[in-house]
């Protein structure tokens, strides 16, 4: 199954958070304070990624969550868009590769972190 992904851009990732959580209604699978926050329902994977105040509300790209995907490909549309098409997994990886020091706080293999949802801090 296939899932959309948007990326989008913020300069204020807990009021993103706050505001996302109430559209979705639930809370995101992964949180780093302050940076990032992942929100995976059956239909949409949406990924909201901290940026300088004048990229704020910016689409960073689009893509697709694919469970069939065997490698992570990017391409830009006709108008000049990004999409990615990756498989959970390789979200993982590049999450890991951006903040390594999460790595701590996920108990499970990155594989099992596709199906499980994660906080690596508190929403308090």
């Amino acid at each position: 199954m296939k899932k959309l992904h948007l990326a989008l851009g913020s300069h204020d990732i807990e009021a993103s958070v706050d505001d996302y959580n109430q559209r979705l209604g639930q809370s995101p699978e992964l949180y780093i304070e302050g940076e990032y926050a992942l929100w995976r329902t059956e239909s949409l994977n949406l990924s909201v990624r901290r940026v300088a105040e004048s990229e704020s509300g910016q689409l960073r790209h689009l893509g697709w969550e694919d469970a069939n995907a065997t490698e992570f490909r990017q391409e830009s549309d006709v108008n000049g868009i990004v999409w990615e098409h990756f498989h959970a997994e390789h979200q993982v990886q590049e999450i890991l590769e951006a903040w390594p020091a999460i790595l701590a706080s996920w108990p499970l293999e990155p594989s099992a972190q596709c199906e499980k949802a994660v906080s690596t801090t508190s929403a308090d």
